[in-house]
């Protein structure tokens, strides 16, 4: 079985839960609130109940580690983190905009995934039409990303599930049998290495930076 743990935006988390053929056996989609550390370990623990299954029947844990929501994302990651090396299993990281870009409905066409960053900033990101990085994930002004796609030669299509001016983009929906077929080749990494990435500071540590100046 393999576990895919995603944070989606502000406060959202999926969980996936899959057997060896890629059967998806049980999914959670919920605006957590504040509560979002103690919930998801309760889902978690939920789920497996449910489908009788125990924490040592995962083999491979893929985590979702940015960039997004601050809490989300360093949410996640430690929960994985945590699993991973309590149950001495494998884990892998993957970008959101990654899977965003591995999730697109057509696979013959650029990708180009895009999150609110606010003020006028995004994460985005350029991938190719075998999902290998263009422009890598990067917190990038909004018209620094559409000089970008500007540039290129072949069809492209922005992937978000926001709403920009002047963008006309692609919904995104996790395809997480693209996403667990890409990944479960990969091979695993120690926990301590996981880490968030966040592409920007937070706003206390850009206030704080600016004090300093």
């Amino acid at each position: 079985m393999k576990i895919y743990v995603r944070q989606y935006y502000e406060n959202f988390v999926y969980r996936y839960y899959y057997k060896l053929s890629i059967k998806l056996v049980s999914e959670v989609k919920k605006d957590l609130g504040k509560d979002l550390s103690s919930y998801t370990l309760k889902e978690i623990d939920t789920m497996l109940k449910q489908n009788d299954l125990e924490p040592n029947d995962i083999d491979k844990i893929i985590v979702v580690n940015g960039p997004g929501s601050f809490t989300g994302i360093r949410v996640g990651v430690t929960i994985a983190k945590t699993y991973a090396y309590s149950l001495k299993k494998e884990i892998v990281t993957i970008s959101s905009l990654e899977a965003m870009a591995i999730s697109s409905k057509e696979d013959d066409i650029i990708k180009v995934p895009l999150i609110d960053a606010r003020r006028g900033y995004v994460y985005g990101a350029i991938y190719s039409k075998d999902n290998m990085p263009i422009l890598k994930p990067q917190y990038i002004s909004l018209e620094a990303l559409k000089c970008a796609t500007g540039q290129l030669l072949d069809k492209f299509a922005y992937i978000s599930n926001q709403k920009f001016e002047n963008i006309e983009t692609e919904s995104y929906n996790p395809n997480i049998e693209k996403i667990v077929n890409t990944f479960t080749a990969k091979e695993g990494i120690n926990p301590h290495s996981v880490n968030p990435i966040y592409l920007k500071q937070t706003e206390a540590e850009e206030k704080q930076n600016l004090e300093l100046i």
